[in-house]
């Protein structure tokens, strides 16, 4: 017998199934988001909720696969997980630098700023 014959609705009701749905539901939706942000800028581009979702998703998955005892899914969705995780921290690192540079930018027009006025206000020597 052909294994979709063999499958019941009452399979698909089961509780670990259901997560396994909601999981991969998790991890399709990257997709769907990313199509969208394409779509409204004109170009092809990775929003930073694609990899949360990728996480929140591959996480999910990796419990699935744990309750499953499927190493080869299990080692999958880990490698998955941890390449999220580098890109997370890689758009946070660089997020954290671009907000110093910003504030050094600032203070460095702010003292510009000082240094003129003060320049100006000084009398000069004759």
């Amino acid at each position: 017998m052909p294994l979709l014959a063999a499958i019941e609705l009452k399979d698909f009701l089961r509780p670990l199934a259901l997560f396994g749905f909601a999981a991969q539901f998790m991890f399709m939706l990257r997709f769907v988001v990313q199509w969208y942000v394409s779509e409204r800028r004109g170009r092809s581009y990775v929003p930073v909720a694609f990899w949360y979702l990728s996480l929140a998703g591959g996480i999910m998955l990796f419990t699935y696969a744990t309750f499953r005892e499927d190493v080869v899914f299990m080692c999958g969705q880990a490698l998955g997980v941890l390449i999220y995780v580098r890109n997370l921290v890689l758009i946070h690192r660089r997020r954290i630098r671009l907000r110093h540079l910003k504030a050094s930018a600032a203070n460095a027009a702010s003292r510009d700023r000082d240094l003129k006025q003060t320049a100006a206000v000084q009398p000069t020597d004759a």
